[in-house]
Order: structure tokens, then sequence, then C-alpha cells
């Protein structure tokens, strides 16, 4: 494996929280949904389980929250999903300004 293949595995499925999270700040999503709009928003495709594995520990976490609707679950972001998501973001922000050398 090359140095940008474990980079994109640790930036993709070793860190799916942050995609499922920015989806569901989107909108509300069923759980099967989730790997197709993954796969068609950010160009990867994460396993038939580790979606479910992952949100049922942002839930347990209470970074999600989920309601039934028509016998689905249905996921949504909460409001301590959404700041830490913000965090994601800035931390990666200044990774990449850090390592482009721009960081001041």
């Amino acid at each position: 494996m090359t140095p940008v293949q474990r980079l994109k595995k640790s930036t993709t499925i070793d860190n799916l929280w942050i995609y499922i999270l920015a989806l569901l700040k989107k909108r509300p999503v069923y759980g099967w949904e989730i790997p197709d709009l993954i796969e068609k928003e950010y160009e990867f495709r994460p396993g038939k389980i580790t979606p479910y594995r992952v949100l049922y520990r942002l839930e347990l976490d209470k970074f999600v929250k989920s309601r039934t609707q028509e016998r689905r679950r249905v996921y949504q972001i909460s409001d301590k999903g959404e700041k830490e998501l913000e965090n994601a973001y800035e931390l990666l922000r200044g990774l990449t300004k850090n390592i482009d050398g721009k960081r001041k």
C-alpha cells in the first residue's frame, strides 16, 4: 500500500463518522441509504455493516439521534454532533494549512 493509499484509507473508511455526520447535517437519512450516499457524494464505498456500527456508536455517544418513521429508523445529527463535525472541519483545515506551510 502506498502512502497516499494509506492516507485515503485513514481519511475515509477509518473515519467514516465524519462522512455520516456530514450527510446527516444535510437531512435526516435512513441507515440503509448511507452507503449509497457516501459512494455518490464522497466517491468511496464503505462496507455493508460498518455504517450501522458507526451509527450505533454515534447514537450511543449522542452525536446522532434516531426515530422510527414508517417502520424504518431515520437518523439525524444532534447539536452535539454538529459541534463535533465543526471541530473535525477545523482540525482538517488546520492540518492542511500546516502541511502546506501556510499556517500562521
